[in-house]
């Protein structure tokens, strides 16, 4: 099953949920301090788990802080804890890259369904994953076609011309339609030390795949921001 991390500053409801978790076939650790968990979080020499559930509010570095840190690296899935209810408390988890969240006092139930329910949609995602490997296989969604080998791009038809990061950048993400790509993370991905530390490179090139893609109202707008956070290719809406 899944290796889940939680954080949560409240010791009983912590091992309550690592014991739930456990009891549903997960294994788990528990962190009850942010600064020891954005720690583990970020030492690249410990595997990645396949959730974390984190609180929004914690001793040391908080749950937003240790949302956008940990989005810079990584894309695990991210469950939120809150005892905020307030629409804008959860917009800004959900812009900083948390992928849910449950608003205290926690269901255990609903807390379970809604791990699963992310750990079955990544498990389908990884299906057609190429963050690991690149493959062979052309990415083929709704009228783009964006071929590896030949390293060409199609959209209805018409030809696409993209520079040699162009095309790495929009094969990145349209292999990974939903899922969210920090600057740093695509920075050392795709220019590993080249890129000199300009943190704008990426901006930079993202508007120029926009452009070549045809700009607002055309297929470029599946190339999302999520400002704060990074970039994502959303899945057009089949039927629209």
């Amino acid at each position: 099953m899944a290796h889940i991390v939680v954080v949560e500053d409240e010791t009983d409801l912590a091992y309550m949920i690592a014991r739930t978790l456990r009891e549903d076939g997960h294994t788990t650790e528990v962190f009850t301090d942010g600064t020891q968990a954005l720690q583990r979080l970020v030492n690249p020499g410990l595997a990645e788990p396949d959730v974390i559930v984190l609180d929004l509010m914690l001793p040391g570095v908080d749950g937003l802080s240790i949302t956008r840190r940990v989005r810079q690296e990584r894309i695990v899935p991210i469950v939120m804890l809150t005892a905020k209810s307030t629409e804008i408390d959860k917009v800004l988890g959900l812009e900083l890259g948390a992928d849910d969240y449950v608003t205290k006092p926690v269901s255990l139930r609903e807390l379970q369904a809604r791990i699963n329910a992310i750990l079955r949609r990544t498990a389908m995602m990884q299906d057609h994953s190429r963050t690991a490997e690149q493959t062979d296989t052309p990415i083929e969604d709704d009228g783009l076609r964006v071929d590896p080998v030949s390293r060409e791009v199609h959209f209805e038809g018409r030809e696409i011309v993209l520079t040699a990061r162009e095309f790495d950048l929009l094969y990145l993400l349209a292999s990974n339609p939903d899922r969210v790509f920090s600057r740093d993370y695509l920075l050392n991905r795709l220019w590993g030390d080249d890129y000199g530390g300009f943190e704008r490179t990426i901006d930079t090139h993202i508007q120029r795949l926009r452009r070549k893609l045809g700009g607002a109202g055309s297929v470029a707008d599946r190339i999302t921001t999520l400002w704060g956070v990074g970039y994502k290719y959303d899945r057009p809406e089949r039927g629209a």
